[in-house]
């Protein structure tokens, strides 16, 4: 899948099927909203893209509004969310960022300088809430008729539902923050999960006996927080059982910043002490322990981790 940022691209191609959104988690109406996208865009010769958004929309409004705590928590980083994108067959994206030029355009000035000049669409998939443009003044019946004058058919899908629950990203958000890890997989259609590359921090983990690999989360409000039991990827020809803090360190500093600690309950001896630095490894967060604690002190630290460690062993041992 090629990405680009912005439309001033060469590479981007002359003519698309398109769909439009944040697609925050790729969830499973997503995933069936983009086999219907390739399938047309198959049908019509063309690349399928996908057009999304950094920040996302609501983000953006919500800075403006001096309140960045009413935007989502995000399901997904921006990384997470290409990576689905390519494992549902698309061929581009596009990342449009969304700043106050951007939400000031007129539903007509969007559709002529995205859509048609920007991307070629020849084929437009919306979901049924879609609203485009300044003040969210374009709607569907605005857009199918500007497809019907300026040469692109419009489409539109309607929600998707598992179980008789209507899937978003919206309810992915609730299942995260519930801590219920089977509903999230349900929704999302597989694990949840976090990627990114392993960083070095301050080895603390190594002083309290259970060294970590340390994630950026790249986004201040991840939609999970706390101590779960995980299954880690990209450290060997098999996923390996773990324990990870996802959150801001409370007990040790709390400075905003969100980071995934993980810790594997069995080290691989190939890789040495040093061999996850700098390895891109995939996180799925299994099953909740309890949220982030602060701990009065490091000893008290020390022994909350023990007990993390153990009650991640026998997760594991019965899952």
């Amino acid at each position: 899948m090629q990405v680009f940022r912005g439309l001033h691209h060469p590479g981007i191609a002359p003519a698309s099927a398109l769909t439009i959104g944040n697609f925050d988690g790729v969830h499973r109406g997503h995933q069936a909203m983009l086999a219907l996208l390739n399938n047309e865009a198959r049908h019509r010769g063309v690349p399928s893209c996908v057009l999304s958004f950094e920040p996302q929309p609501r983000d953006h409004f919500a800075r403006l509004a001096g309140q960045p705590e009413l935007a989502p928590r995000r399901v997904a980083t921006l990384r997470d969310k290409l990576s689905e994108l390519e494992r549902c067959g698309i061929d581009q994206a596009v990342i449009m960022r969304f700043d106050a030029a951007f939400a000031a355009q007129s539903p007509q000035a969007f559709i002529d300088d995205v859509l048609v000049r920007g991307l070629g669409a020849r084929y437009v998939l919306v979901g049924d809430d879609f609203r485009f443009g300044a003040r969210r003044a374009g709607d569907y019946a605005m857009l199918d008729a500007a497809g019907a004058r300026q040469g692109f058919d419009v489409a539109r899908m309607m929600s998707y539902e598992v179980h008789g629950l209507r899937v978003s990203s919206s309810a992915v958000r609730e299942a995260l923050a519930a801590g219920d890890m089977a509903r999230s997989a349900a929704l999302l259609g597989r694990p949840y999960s976090i990627s990114g590359h392993v960083l070095h921090g301050r080895k603390l983990g190594r002083e309290l006996g259970t060294p970590t690999l340390n994630l950026r989360f790249g986004h201040a409000r991840p939609a999970a927080q706390g101590v779960f039991a995980v299954r880690v990827h990209g450290l060997g020809e098999t996923p390996l059982a773990g324990v990870a803090s996802l959150g801001v360190r409370p007990t040790i500093e709390d400075a905003g910043r969100q980071l995934l600690e993980v810790h594997c309950l069995q080290w691989p001896d190939a890789l040495g002490r040093s061999g996850g630095y700098g390895r891109c490894i995939r996180v799925e967060l299994l099953h909740k322990l309890h949220d982030e604690r602060k701990y009065p002190s490091i000893e008290a630290l020390r022994e909350g981790i023990d007990r993390d460690v153990a009650n991640a062993r026998d997760w594991h041992a019965t899952h």
